[in-house]
């Protein structure tokens, strides 16, 4: 299947955002004196853990739609349930190896999809 130009341009703005939060976090941490190459690392595998679970979503809603309705909920709610316990692994293995990650730039980038999603609106272009 085909990857929806819609799913591609909303998965675009939202690795731009991430990028942009996660070069804001890394200065929050160097500024705060407490950076290291935990920090950076932490950072990584949580924003391409962020981003996969974006575009993962858009293609299942990709798939959804072409679907029937009760065969669509179940897709989505499948996806969900796999995208979430996939999220918590990423963080538990933040947990578990702090010579490697460190916890919170692992935590706070799960949320920069959120955030920009939410300041979706301010970017949008009247019609």
């Amino acid at each position: 299947m085909k990857l929806d130009p819609t799913v591609k341009k909303e998965t675009q703005y939202i690795s731009l955002w991430v990028v942009i939060f996660s070069l804001i976090t890394q200065s929050v941490f160097l500024i705060a004196g407490i950076w290291d190459y935990t920090v950076l690392l932490g950072n990584i595998l949580s924003g391409i853990a962020a981003i996969g679970n974006f575009l993962l979503m858009g293609i299942t809603v990709q798939k959804a739609v072409l679907k029937e309705e009760k065969e669509a909920k179940s897709l989505i709610k499948a996806s969900q349930k796999l995208r979430t316990l996939a999220l918590l692994v990423v963080a538990v293995i933040g947990l578990l190896l702090p010579m490697v990650f460190n916890i919170w730039a692992v935590l706070i980038p799960l949320l920069f999809p959120r955030i920009a999603i939410a300041l979706r609106p301010l970017f949008l272009k009247e019609k």
